[in-house]
Parts: C-alpha cells; sequence; structure tokens
C-alpha cells in the first residue's frame, strides 16, 4: 500500500487489511477511533472497542513534515522505521517498560503498539501533584540496561557498530542540534518566549561564555557515540500509573551521549518542580511535593548509577576493557577507578546537558505545559527567570558540580526567595 496519511475514518478500514492483527479484529466487536496526537511531529490513533476503551490499539503514523511547525518544514518518513527499531530492542532489553509493538508497516511509515488506556502522560500528573513510587525504580532500570547493554562495554565492536548503521537518523538529529543547542540562542524565526523575560532572553544570546559553553554541549550530542539513546525523554515521553511506567516515542534515536538521556528526565521535573511556585498556592503543600520531586531527582541518579556500575562489574562482556584486562595483582580495584571516572564523565554531560535543555525550552520552538499552562503571565515569567538562572549555571559551572547535592542546590538556590 502506497503512503497515505490516515483519518479517523480510514484507520479502521487500514487495520482491517493488516494479517499481522488478526486476533485484535477478528472478534465481532465495534471499532471506534480517535486522533489524540498533541505532540509536534505525527498523527496518533487510538482504536478501541466501543464497548471498552480499555481494549484497542495505538497507531502511530509519521507525516512528511513537522507537524509543530506545519507542511512548510518537511521532514523525512523514515523517523518511525527509528522508533520501531527502538521499540522491538527495547521490548528484549527492559520488558515491561515501553509498549508491545504488534505490527509494523514501513510504505505507510506507521506502527501498532499497545494501548496504554490504563497509564497516564507524566506530564500533566506531575503539575496535578500525583505522586508515583514505582517510578524511580523503573525509570533508572530503564536508563541503565538500555544504555549500558547498547555500550562497547557490553557489545563487541561489531555488534556496536552494525547497531550504530541501523540508527543513522540525520534528520531528526538535525532537530535537536538546531532546537536544543543552536536556534534558541540567536534569531530563529520559529522562537517562542514570554515576552516578559525578553531581557533575560537577550542576555542569553549575549553571554559569550555560555554560548561557548553550549557548543561544546553541541559538540558532545553531534560526536559521542556511547550508546542507543531515546534522545527525547521528557515526561511527556512517559505514561505510567502507580504500578507501571512504559516509556514511548524513541523516534529520535540514535548512538550517541549517555548524560543526555539522564538529563532529560532529571531536568523535566526540575522544570516541574518550579511550576510548581504557581501551580501550587499553599506553601506548605507545595513544599511537600517539591521535596517529593527533588528526592526524586535525587534517586534517579543514584539508582541509575548503582545499576549502571553493577551491569558493568558483571556482564563486562564488550570490547572497550574485557575482564582479561584487569586479571592483575590490583586489577580489580583499577576496574572499579575506570567505571567510576566513567560515570563521573556521564554525571558532567548530565549537568551540561540539563542546562542546554532547560534553556531551550524557555527560549526555543516548544516550551513545556508545565509552564506554559500558568495562565498569569508574571507569575509563568518569575518561573521561566529561576529556569533561566538555573540552566545557566548548570552550564557554567557543570564541571565544579561534583555531586547532586551540588546540582539540587542550585536548584533550591535560585528559587530561595520565590513565595
Amino acid at each position: 500500500m502506497a503512503y497515505q496519511p490516515l483519518n479517523q475514518t480510514t484507520v479502521i478500514d487500514y487495520l482491517k487489511t493488516r494479517t499481522g492483527l488478526k486476533d485484535f479484529l477478528s472478534r465481532d466487536i465495534e471499532l471506534k477511533a480517535r486522533e489524540v496526537g498533541d505532540g509536534n511531529l505525527n498523527l496518533v490513533f487510538f482504536v478501541t472497542n466501543a464497548a471498552d476503551e480499555t481494549d484497542g490499539v495505538v497507531v502511530k503514523q509519521a507525516v512528511p513534515y513537522l507537524r509543530v511547525a506545519g507542511d512548510s518544514w518537511p521532514l523525512t518518513l523514515e523517523r518511525m522505521r527509528f522508533e520501531t527499531q527502538a521499540l522491538l530492542l527495547y521490548n528484549q532489553l527492559v520488558p515491561g517498560l515501553v509498549p508491545i509493538v504488534f505490527d509494523n508497516d514501513p510504505a505507510m511509515s506507521l506502527v501498532v503498539m499497545e494501548y496504554l488506556g490504563k497509564h497516564e502522560i507524566m506530564r500533566k500528573s506531575l503539575v496535578h501533584r500525583r505522586r508515583f513510587p514505582h517510578f524511580v525504580d523503573h525509570i533508572s532500570t530503564f536508563l541503565a540496561r538500555t544504555l549500558y547493554m547498547t555500550s562497547d562495554m557490553y557489545l563487541t565492536g561489531v555488534q556496536k557498530k552494525e547497531l550504530q548503521a541501523k540508527f543513522i537518523n540525520p534528520h531528526l538529529c538535525k532537530i535537536q542540534e538546531d532546537f536544543v543547542f543552536t536556534n534558541p540562542y540567536m534569531e530563529s524565526e520559529e522562537n517562542k518566549w514570554n515576552p516578559l523575560v525578553d531581557a533575560e532572553v537577550q542576555a542569553v544570546r549575549r553571554n559569550g561564555l555560555l554560548k561557548v559553553c553550549m557548543a561544546e554541549m553541541k559538540e558532545k550530542y553531534m560526536t559521542q557515540a556511547q550508546a542507543l539513546i531515546h534522545s527525547d525523554l521528557h515526561t511527556g515521553s512517559i505514561m505510567l500509573n502507580v504500578e507501571e511506567t512504559r516509556v514511548i516515542d524513541p523516534e529520535f534515536g540514535f548512538i550517541g551521549p549517555i548524560g543526555y538521556d539522564v538529563a532529560a528526565v532529571l531536568q523535566n521535573l526540575a522544570l516541574n518542580y518550579l511550576s510548581h511556585f504557581a501551580h501550587t498556592p499553599d506553601p506548605i503543600e507545595r513544599a511537600n511535593y517539591q521535596g517529593y520531586l527533588l528526592n526524586t531527582i535525587e534517586q534517579i541518579w543514584s539508582q541509575f548509577a548503582q545499576k549502571f556500575d553493577n551491569l558493568w562489574e558483571h556482564e563486562n562482556n564488550g570490547e572497550l576493557m574485557q575482564s582479561k584486562y584487569w586479571e592483575f595483582e590490583g586489577g580489580e580495584l583499577a576496574f572499579a577507578l575506570f567505571r567510576q571516572r566513567y560515570l563521573e564523565r556521564i554525571f558532567h554531560d548530565m549537568v551540561g546537558f540539563s542546562g542546554s535543555k532547560i534553556l531551550r525550552r524557555m527560549m526555543g520552538i516548544v516550551s513545556v505545559w508545565d509552564i506554559t499552562s500558568i495562565e498569569d503571565l508574571e507569575r509563568r515569567a518569575e518561573v521561566e527567570r529561576m529556569a533561566i538562572r538555573i540552566g545557566t549555571r548548570w552550564l557554567l559551572e557543570r564541571d565544579s558540580i561534583r555531586t547532586m547535592q551540588d546540582y539540587l542546590g542550585i536548584i533550591k538556590e535560585e528559587s530561595s526567595d520565590t513565595q
């Protein structure tokens, strides 16, 4: 079937032609479809049993342009291949932490996957002060296993290069290179920001040392081929409930810097922390939930680092430095030091990428709902100014920030005067 964009009517007819979905479609049920894609790139349909909306599938289809910018911004349809490949691999590495893939159609640039009707998008749930007791364990496991088991520490050289070849994703990498590291910090027509923080935006654009640091982080993003990264792992790409967590939307995936994925999760939680200065007026309730968020950030890094190191210690299967290399008197301590130094470099990268990503949300093409849902522009500007100060410090001070206490301390310091 030649490519054509689907709609709420044609998606049901299309699914009926797919033999791989016969178990879902062979039942005598009435189907209904609705388009729910509120993202920046794709069409997303929920196709469900009309009598039971928890019984269904998700159909995600790429369109040949950047949806957030309109059809004047063309974009390759091949991106759905990267998402499908990543989901299939993630299902092997972290089963239960990503949606199950039921079918995919490269010609139509679409994937059919598990319907997560009992899960919710994390971003809005955090604004509503929901708590998820298993999230830290789940997301730290996802990060540790997907990043370690696609790295040179676990894979042979041939396996790593073959994986890298499958994830040459230039068009979506270009989007991140432009929209995270470049365009927000200069004149570019797609940029948007709250006019009340114009002075702060212009100050960032004139800050020479900050822009040097941003360029250094961009260079890492473009050249550091450490592992398969999701590359868009914000709280809008996580669906969960009190028992389960699913990571979705890995279409930006490529072999890149490990610290980028960790930073994406942590700085999104930091932005949510800041948003509660507007969303939660009661100071006691606000402080209580913000404390929960800071503890979550700290525990994610701690558990990620511990799990990553444990995998490396016990499954050192790759060709970076094989176990035999460390077989000498004192080798165990030397191996532990090597792992420690590597994780320290990931930590510093995470800090710098956190700064890059939080700043781009304040002055680039797309902000986050945590912030844009603040209706009072003056109050929103207070939150955005805090975010700009925090992002600036994370970038400028990344090499001297050595612990999570340092990282979180900057959040606390730059928000301490806000009521």
